[in-house]
């Protein structure tokens, strides 16, 4: 083919092929490669879906991976030819790989090609991957990138420069995480360090009347960083072993923020089973603190996540058995999100299920989850339980919440989050 005229298209026609691996795909890629003269290697780093594969099985990973490599194509597939690849790593890797081949002396293709390949695929992922994961995984893992590349060298196994090319993309798409957790760890130490995080609170609504029973306090860190969000502030704490001081921050903050509760209204506040080891938050020190943000006992719900309960069920009792006789009432959050739902709301007891917004979105158009949510209520009259019902959108929800007898919900549909104090 003369140089330059290399046709950039994606192929055409029929049902999507599906993705090879790079093992099934070797044999076309070194007949390329060296047809060509000139190869090039993006790597995209997606080992931390593995987790996806432990927690909720092959299937799951399948599909999540499929869905990631359907975006790579999507971003970048306008600037590969009929005859570069997108094929799913080697056995055992969770990873991506994009191989191009070019003339070797298109130099264009090594000093602007190649790089900026690599950059639409971190900027592409950076708009569009926060969905990468979804529904398995609350927030997207990091996925680093790489590029490496090999010019073809006939006294050299076609193999061993292939992986070659493959190992520099590697290593780079290593690197690139290494100073990605290293910037991260400063991020988040210094957070702690200074205390940059404060509580916005989202209103819990009677059902009935339409009234504000209590608030949920939700942490968040500083406006336009990238811990902003919650799901972003405990991933980057748990990767750098600093869930601990986090957790006890977003507790000081949550009450801190809530000096202006209205009357009568009750404070959600979320914590860990590993509060109860957080000196401030043991009986007289707790007590101190309530006294400051003029709060009772009685005026605050502990949550726990079940996912974070159903390792341990005697680590959750220990923690509600102990806040229980302080005047505290506690709720299971995110019910219905993990395998052991049912079984975690029987053997905790707790005075309030939250339900998770799996379950509640689109309640009013789906009988089967009214069906869950009657079954789930049945079983709180039983504990002397109530319901709160997430994720609420809209009022039919609502409405149907209200007529399969649910007595409390939470959600947009009444407001976003917002500071209680004016200062704040």
């Amino acid at each position: 083919m003369p140089k330059g005229s290399r046709e950039r298209l994606r192929p055409r026609g029929g049902r999507a092929r599906a993705t090879p691996s790079f093992g099934e795909a070797l044999p076309r890629i070194t007949e390329h490669f060296t047809l060509e003269g000139a190869l090039g290697v993006v790597v995209v780093d997606a080992a931390r879906l593995a987790v996806i594969e432990q927690q909720y099985g092959v299937e799951a990973h399948q599909r999540a991976m499929s869905d990631l490599i359907a975006l790579v194509r999507d971003l970048i597939g306008s600037r590969l030819s009929v005859n570069d690849f997108v094929v799913a790593g080697e056995t055992g890797r969770n990873e991506i790989l994009v191989l191009v081949f070019r003339e070797p002396d298109e130099a264009a293709f090594y000093k602007r090609e190649l790089p900026e390949l690599q950059r639409a695929l971190v900027e592409g992922l950076g708009r569009r991957g926060g969905r990468v994961g979804y529904p398995y995984l609350k927030q997207a893992p990091p996925l680093q990138i790489g590029s490496g590349a090999a010019l073809r060298n006939p006294t050299i196994g076609v193999d061993s420069q292939v992986s070659a090319a493959l190992r520099e993309a590697r290593d780079e798409a290593h690197l690139a995480a290494r100073i990605a957790a290293r910037r991260r760890r400063h991020q988040i130490f210094e957070l702690v360090l200074d205390g940059k995080v404060h509580s916005v609170y989202e209103p819990i609504v009677e059902v009935t009347t339409r009234t504000v029973f209590g608030y949920e306090a939700l942490a968040r860190g500083p406006e336009g960083t990238d811990l902003h969000s919650p799901a972003a502030l405990f991933a980057t704490a748990s990767e750098q072993d600093l869930l601990f001081q986090l957790d006890c921050l977003c507790r000081q903050s949550g009450l801190a923020g809530a000096r202006d509760l209205p009357g009568g209204a009750m404070l959600f506040l979320n914590v860990r089973p590993t509060t109860i080891h957080d000196p401030s938050f043991r009986a007289e020190a707790l007590c101190r603190t309530l006294e400051a943000c003029r709060l009772r006992p009685s005026d605050v719900v502990f949550e726990i996540s079940e996912q974070e309960s159903i390792g341990n069920f005697d680590i959750f009792r220990e923690v509600r058995d102990y806040y229980r006789k302080l005047g505290f009432r506690i709720a299971l959050d995110d019910t219905g999100a993990g395998y052991a739902s049912l079984e975690a709301v029987m053997e905790l007891s707790p005075d309030f299920i939250k339900v998770d917004r799996a379950f509640v979105s689109g309640i009013d158009e789906d009988p089967a989850r009214q069906e869950l949510l009657r079954a789930l209520l049945s079983v709180s009259d039983q504990i002397n339980a109530q319901i709160i019902a997430e994720g609420l959108d809209t009022l039919e929800e609502l409405e149907t919440l209200g007529r399969l007898g649910i007595p409390y919900g939470q959600g947009w549909l009444f407001g976003k989050p917002h500071p209680l104090r004016s200062d704040i």
